[in-house]
């Protein structure tokens, strides 16, 4: 048997935010057990501790979708996180560093404990970029993502729909309002027409609001309908908002909310410094809560 526990990441709430599914002691897993395991709990993204390679490390971890491996996600690492430094530290008030082996390389993870919050911050192992494929133009996708989205138009200002990179790869379509927000879903066949041609299988929506951006992201071929806080696709942002001018030289601090509509709201912190244009170090933040504990049979099968 393997102990697990499940918390709901980006919330101080119980029962709102991304829940999470963490798995101990999974060395002996094999990753056909491992997507299975996955596949059982049929959250957006279950994380598998195992010993680090390193041993100044504190935990190697695997993390999947219901439908296969990624090599780095965000709201399993905060959750992960907290959950491993409240282990080690308990109560009180005190802050760690927590430093995850991720396939997409080495996340140190900096856990905050204070007044009975815990509060997790990464630095993004990538510094997001335009992806390795050819994509659509701009026009181009944004007359796909009309029909795909069900939606009338997409965009506003300087916001435009790109293909951004940074270990996952994610096709970004700002719309216009949180009506035309709410108003989005995937519709067939445009979707799938949408994905093949950004060669991806993920959208995130978004627009501005007041002291940030609302957005909502949709990954139906992955197993994920849709996720109520995403926090890889937050971090690859930066280069989303930097090509539309919206982010300045310096330090900048934007607060993002997502599963609003879905009934489970999250709040992400994202900060991007940026020199010259350019992106020098992006950083996610945000709290976890504890939800439930127990052990699972692995399945049979290696």
């Amino acid at each position: 048997m393997k102990s697990f526990h499940t918390l709901d990441v980006f919330t101080n709430t119980p029962y709102s935010g991304n829940p999470l599914a963490v798995v101990r002691d999974a060395d002996d897993l094999s990753t056909a057990q491992m997507q299975t395991i996955a596949r059982e709990f049929n959250l957006s993204e279950t994380i598998f501790v195992r010993t680090p390679a390193d041993p100044s490390h504190t935990a190697e971890v695997r993390i999947f979708f219901p439908t296969a491996e990624i090599p780095f996600a965000g709201h399993p690492t905060v959750g992960c996180s907290i959950l491993l430094a409240e282990e080690a530290k308990g109560d009180g008030d005190w802050e760690t560093l927590i430093t995850l082996e991720e396939q997409a390389g080495l996340v140190p993870v900096t856990v905050t404990r204070k007044a009975g919050t815990t509060r997790a911050m990464f630095v993004a192992p990538v510094i997001p970029h335009a992806p390795a494929h050819k994509t659509p133009k701009s026009e181009d996708i944004a007359a796909l993502a009309q029909p795909a989205l069900g939606l009338p138009q997409v965009g506003f200002g300087d916001h435009k729909p790109a293909v951004w990179s940074g270990g996952p790869t994610f096709l970004y379509i700002p719309v216009p309002d949180l009506s035309a927000l709410a108003d989005a879903r995937p519709l067939e066949p445009g979707w799938s027409a949408m994905m093949d041609a950004c060669g991806v299988d993920s959208a995130y929506l978004y627009t501005a609001v007041e002291g940030g951006y609302q957005a909502r992201m949709f990954s139906p071929t992955a197993g994920i309908p849709e996720d109520p806080a995403t926090g890889s696709a937050s971090a690859i942002l930066t280069a989303q908002l930097l090509a539309s001018g919206a982010l300045a030289d310096g330090r900048n601090d934007i607060a993002l909310h997502q599963g609003i509509e879905m009934g489970r709201p999250s709040r992400i912190e994202l900060s991007a410094d940026i020199a010259q244009g350019a992106i020098q170090q992006v950083r996610i933040a945000g709290t976890a809560v504890h939800i439930s504990s127990g052990t699972i049979q692995p399945p049979a099968t290696k």
